[in-house]
């Protein structure tokens, strides 16, 4: 990607709570990967979940926090997904990476 961009880190624990967390997880990221200013995802999960999503601007940013599909997963997530949430809002100024080419 090219730099500057930006990165949304949201780290998670869920309740015991979690039937339709996968699903709902599955079509946000369909839905993200729609809207203008979307660049990409990372995300890994055991006992703490972190999903980092990158965007081009911050005016993408709250244009995603106010979309009308993820308010909904974001009403259910506080209501019975999440034991406890955490969202930071990053500038990336660079970026380089170690790829092995014999694996």
């Amino acid at each position: 990607m090219k730099t500057p961009y930006y990165a949304v880190i949201f780290t998670s624990q869920l309740t015991n709570h979690t039937e339709g967390y996968i699903e709902m997880a599955e079509l946000m990221e369909l839905v993200a990967k729609q809207q203008p200013g979307y660049l990409g995802l990372e995300a890994a999960r055991n006992e703490i979940g972190i999903t980092v999503s990158y965007w081009k601007s911050t005016e993408a940013i709250l244009k995603w926090k106010s979309q009308v599909d993820h308010l909904g997963a974001q009403k259910l997530g506080r209501a019975q997904w999440y034991a406890w949430y955490k969202i930071r809002i990053c500038k990336v100024e660079r970026e380089y990476e170690f790829l092995k080419k014999d694996i």
